[in-house]
């Protein structure tokens, strides 16, 4: 039963999935502890005691207030105690004691030491409970409140104190705020309840950990990530059978002839300081919904080899889980918020391997609980990310409100390698040269012609990355001038990679409609930008025009019938 589950919700009985999953799904480490409980401290015993009485709780949600609550919030939460509900509810993981308790949960780390973690000193359990709370805080403040010091009152018994008191501490302790089951979004996506906002609002929510989380040019790189490879490969042999032998070793030699070819590029990132203290577990059952925008919680808090990676081998997971699951569209949204966001388009060349990567080490811990079925299909989405591709590009062109955004989300996902093409869009990277976000309106003064021409030739160094990285290109911009699209024609002759324009048709009263009904997007165009837009020529069209409407499926269908007859 794992911790997340612990803390996520009101409803117990919904908690699922064995512990070791929680902590062998991250890095492909085995699993298996190298020692069991070390002591039976008779100190432990009676702290393990005193938490299942439920005073020493009590007390301590009466008085405990956490950094981001405001003083009229707290008693709220308090108030949800009865007096029958006083006695919290104690459950057992392999690594921690949980204490729930109203809409608070309690964590104590047993004094254990497996192959991955160690809590076996009072000092590893201080230093992994403040990790928890500090590395955690970092995306979800609203979730993990403060740490404990548990020590002897002056009555002979036990109490919790702040950290900074100078008491002795016998253990720490650490306090949750617990969260609706329901809000969890690996449950949201079983159930089909995952939009295209919350998709968004996450790969901000990435990007934006990313971008504070320390450098560590300690970790990571060629050689870090050559030992979680080799110990994947280790273990998955390990599990024949369930998994067939034959199909073990293709992926091998498939990821180990990947991993070859980006030696260079995965030290070279680190350098640049692409490694950093990442969330290290990032899937949908880590992520959950607070006033329905999406939290990061539960990271790799305990060793620093397993959460310091490539920022790209972070988010790879995430991307995975979502492709497994079938929602391809959503990992393309996710990829390509995530990249328009921080420009990292040179991490495409590492995302089949990492993704791979990332679906075999779950085929080897999913087979230790003895879902075959499910093991065997992490496999196969394995060999999946590895689909190799002809990289190709595609630009849609016309004025604004033709729908060429809309056509290319549309459109991206059914490309190979997954989770489809890079959408490099001129809207967004005109918000990331200027420093703001996609959303963010611009002045007039940065639509002159001159940063025009800059963001029309960035979009092209971008298209050359992806195109290089093996993966197909999408170009979505009005394209009004004979110059920019004679542009994207010589980089494909270039590189000798296949090419196909489209121009959209629509009708006016449809591309005002359109605009006037705008909100929330990246593009500042309005009405006056279009009726600008159609009193400029230009000049011959030879990219293929698509007749397209007011309805975005039937446009889709127009546009893939398009493409089909090259």
């Amino acid at each position: 039963m794992t911790e997340r589950r612990l803390i996520s919700g009101f409803a117990v009985n919904t908690m699922r999935a064995p512990a070791t999953e929680a902590a062998g799904s991250a890095s492909g480490l085995p699993a298996t502890p190298f020692s069991g409980e070390v002591t039976t401290d008779p100190i432990h015993t009676e702290i393990i005691a005193a938490l299942r009485d439920g005073s020493l709780l009590a007390a301590c949600l009466s008085t405990s207030r956490p950094a981001t609550a405001s003083p009229a919030q707290e008693p709220a939460a308090t108030a949800r105690l009865a007096p029958g509900q006083m006695k919290p509810q104690h459950i057992e993981t392999h690594c921690s004691h949980i204490f729930l308790i109203g809409d608070r949960a309690f964590k104590l780390k047993r004094p254990i030491a497996f192959s991955y973690l160690d809590y076996s000193t009072l000092e590893a359990r201080e230093r992994c409970i403040r990790a928890e709370l500090e590395l955690n805080r970092r995306t979800a403040p609203q979730l993990y409140l403060a740490c404990h010091k548990i020590v002897r009152s002056a009555d002979g018994g036990l109490a919790l104190v702040s950290p900074t008191d100078p008491a002795p501490a016998l253990d720490w302790i650490l306090e949750m705020r617990r969260f609706p089951d329901d809000a969890l979004l690996a449950d949201r996506a079983d159930r089909g309840q995952l939009t295209t906002g919350q998709m968004r609002d996450l790969a901000d929510a990435i990007h934006d950990l990313h971008q504070v989380a320390a450098q560590r040019p300690d970790h990571g790189g060629a050689a870090e990530m050559a030992r979680v490879l080799d110990e994947c490969i280790d273990n998955l042999r390990l599990r024949i059978p369930p998994l067939e032998a034959r199909a073990v070793e293709d992926l091998a030699r498939a990821l180990d002839l990947h991993f070859a070819g980006q030696v260079g590029l995965l030290d070279r990132r680190r350098q640049l300081g692409a490694v950093r203290q990442c969330h290290g577990d990032l899937h949908l059952g880590n992520i959950c919904l607070v006033d329905e925008h999406p939290v990061l919680f539960d990271c790799i808090d305990f060793s620093d080899m397993l959460a310091c990676t490539d920022i790209a081998y972070d988010i790879a997971f995430l991307l995975m889980d979502l492709c497994h699951r079938r929602r391809v569209d959503f990992a393309n949204l996710v990829l390509n918020r995530w990249l328009d966001r921080n420009g990292d388009t040179g991490s495409l060349a590492l995302m089949p391997f990492f993704q791979s990567l990332r679906a075999a080490i779950r085929a080897h811990i999913v087979a230790t609980t003895h879902r075959d079925d499910l093991a065997r299909s992490y496999l196969a989405s394995a060999f999946a990310h590895l689909h190799p591709a002809q990289p190709q590009l595609v630009a849609i062109g016309g004025p604004s409100g033709s729908g060429k955004s809309t056509l290319a989300m549309g459109l991206a996902p059914e490309f190979q390698p997954l989770p489809g093409a890079r959408i490099i869009r001129s809207d967004t990277l005109r918000k990331r040269l200027a420093g703001v976000a996609p959303e963010t309106r611009l002045p007039a003064t940065s639509y002159t012609q001159e940063i025009s021409d800059q963001v029309y030739a960035a979009m092209q160094a971008e298209a050359r990355v992806a195109l290089a990285a093996g993966y197909a290109v999408i170009l979505d911009a009005a394209f009004l001038r004979l110059r920019e699209r004679e542009a994207v024609a010589a980089l494909t002759r270039e590189m000798g990679i296949a090419f196909r324009g489209f121009w959209l048709d629509v009708p006016e009263p449809v591309l005002r409609a359109r605009l006037d009904a705008r909100r929330g997007d990246a593009s500042d165009a309005d009405t006056a930008v279009l009726t600008g837009q159609l009193a400029h020529d230009p000049g011959p069209i030879t990219w293929q025009r698509v007749a397209v409407g007011g309805d975005p499926a039937q446009n889709l269908i127009a546009l893939r019938l398009a493409l089909a007859a090259a």
